[in-house]
């Protein structure tokens, strides 16, 4: 089964265009299965606002207490997921919500409770409650939650639900969905990247701004044991038919699969 696992975060979603959805239709006709995981941090953030509960960060993720993670969940799994699967259904995908605490989709462990809170790891994915899916020709739309052995649920960075789905189902790619083409040197688009060369030009200031977490995102998602990742555009054709279009990285020269 050839099985591509795209990653949208939570602000992407509301910029997908129709050419997206051409391309994941151009993917399904190639014989590809597609596996979503998003993410929700612009929603999750106005709903913390609204509830008065106060946002903490440490390391870039987000501290979550138990009155936070019940907002999360609920804006995961009742808006965000929803919005996606709908997007999915108006465009002639048969979507379907998954939380990531459902069946054991994503078993996870603690990280570090005093200083993160019910923020966790994944440490296992259910690839056969996946795999049942994908057999009846739905699309999995997977929130980033996971639940520990002792049936705690814990929030997970987005990225690396993304990456590690993607390694438990052997996929043949991992997709970041973005709101630009690929990375961009000089103004041409870079077709492949190694994670050296991508440090040198955030070093240089030839990477700056908005598309650092971009690639810093990819490149974590290479740490978890995958040996390429893709950044492509939700605002335009991503798949023409015979390549997907946008940036390749890969851990180190040479190693391009």
């Amino acid at each position: 089964m050839k099985t591509i696992v795209i990653k949208c975060g939570g602000s992407v979603i509301d910029q997908l265009t129709s050419e997206f959805f051409t391309s994941l239709k151009r993917l399904k006709a190639n014989g590809y299965q597609l596996v979503f995981v998003h993410g929700g941090g612009p929603d999750i953030n106005e709903m913390l606002d609204y509830f008065q509960v106060k946002a903490t960060f440490h390391n870039g993720l987000r501290k979550t207490t138990e009155e936070a993670l019940e907002i999360v969940e609920m804006v995961l799994s009742g808006k965000t997921n929803r919005k996606l699967v709908q997007l999915l259904r108006e465009n002639g995908l048969n979507g379907i919500g998954l939380n990531g605490t459902d069946d054991n989709c994503i078993n996870a462990s603690i990280i570090d409770e005093e200083k993160l809170g019910l923020v966790g790891a994944v440490s296992k994915v259910n690839a056969r409650l996946i795999y049942t899916l994908l057999e009846e020709a739905l699309i999995p739309v997977i929130t980033p939650l996971g639940i520990t052995e002792d049936g705690r649920k814990l929030n997970i960075n987005a990225d690396y639900v993304a990456s590690a789905v993607a390694k438990y189902l052997h996929a043949e790619q991992c997709l970041f969905v973005t709101d630009v083409a690929g990375i961009l040197i000089d103004g041409r688009l870079q077709s492949v990247m190694a994670q050296e060369e991508i440090n040198h030009f955030i070093e240089t200031g030839q990477i700056s701004g908005g598309m650092i977490p971009k690639v810093t995102s990819a490149i974590a998602a290479l740490e978890s044991g995958l040996n390429s990742v893709m950044i492509v555009s939700g605002k335009k054709q991503f798949f023409d038919g015979e390549d997907l279009l946008g940036t390749k990285i890969v851990v180190k020269e040479g190693i391009i699969e």
